[in-house]
């Protein structure tokens, strides 16, 4: 299942990148990229290093087909005053790929798969693909609203055990595959002309287990400083409700990044 997961997420990758190559040479452009790089250093009474980055590429192959693809990752280092060696204490990454087709102006569909791997929150491999529809309430430009349902085939390889009551330090979850609805949901604000506000609020549940459930929020506010620069605040809460005893259910991340759009 993940070699054939693999293969699709390859292959939608290819595609996007390869028509994007393709189509450089013609006068109407037909991709967008936003990349966004963040890093803080601190010394003296504390030592840490945190880096974050993420890049999002649009590409419209027609007047109906278009793509996403999109990752991240974000890393932090803490380094003890008394023994001075470095600890890793935050570290993730992921990717993810859209290729949807436009019915009409509002109503779409498509197929989307990715990858993630966050340790530290009990994740060490995640991979899903499947379809999805969606409808754009509002279509802009001040106002963008839209939401998508979804349905994902997901395999996940856990770093530790779900059962909770016996289980000993360092024991494997039982890794499993199974297959989880989705439900999105996207709000934009475009304030003026070069400062938006931004909302997407994301829910994953397993069908077979009510109570291994995901909930996803990412506000943002992004002020432009020139054509091509802008300063991007968000803050990103990803909860999940099923995980081990030593492990939070909730991770908030506030990231402050300079953006580059081409």
């Amino acid at each position: 299942m993940k070699k054939s997961m693999a293969a699709v997420f390859f292959t939608m990758i290819v595609a996007l990148v390869s028509s994007t190559y393709a189509e450089e040479a013609k006068p109407e452009k037909k991709w967008s990229d936003e990349a966004e790089l963040s890093f803080v250093n601190t010394s003296g009474n504390s030592e840490t290093s945190t880096f974050a980055a993420k890049n999002l590429l649009k590409y419209k192959f027609t007047e109906k087909l278009e793509g996403e693809w999109d990752a991240a990752a974000l890393f932090n280092q803490a380094t003890d005053d008394d023994t001075g060696e470095s600890e890793t204490t935050a570290e993730r990454y992921s990717t993810n790929l859209k290729l949807s087709y436009l019915f009409t102006e509002r109503f779409y569909s498509g197929l989307g798969a990715g990858w993630l791997r966050d340790e530290f929150a009990g994740l060490k491999n995640r991979y899903y693909v499947g379809p999805y529809v969606g409808y754009k309430f509002l279509l802009g430009p001040t106002h963008l609203l839209k939401a998508e349902l979804g349905l994902n085939y997901a395999n996940e390889d856990y770093t530790y055990k779900k059962e909770q009551a016996d289980r000993e330090p360092g024991e494997k979850f039982e890794d499993k595959d199974f297959l989880e609805g989705r439900g999105f949901g996207l709000y934009e604000y475009a304030i003026t002309e070069k400062t938006k506000f931004s909302q997407s609020l994301e829910y994953l549940s397993d069908f077979d287990d009510s109570d291994n459930y995901k909930l996803n929020s990412l506000s943002a506010l992004t002020v432009g400083i020139s054509d091509v620069f802008s300063v991007k605040t968000s803050y990103e809460i990803r909860y999940v409700n099923q995980v081990p005893n030593d492990i939070d259910t909730t991770d908030r991340i506030m990231t402050v990044a300079l953006v580059a759009n081409f």
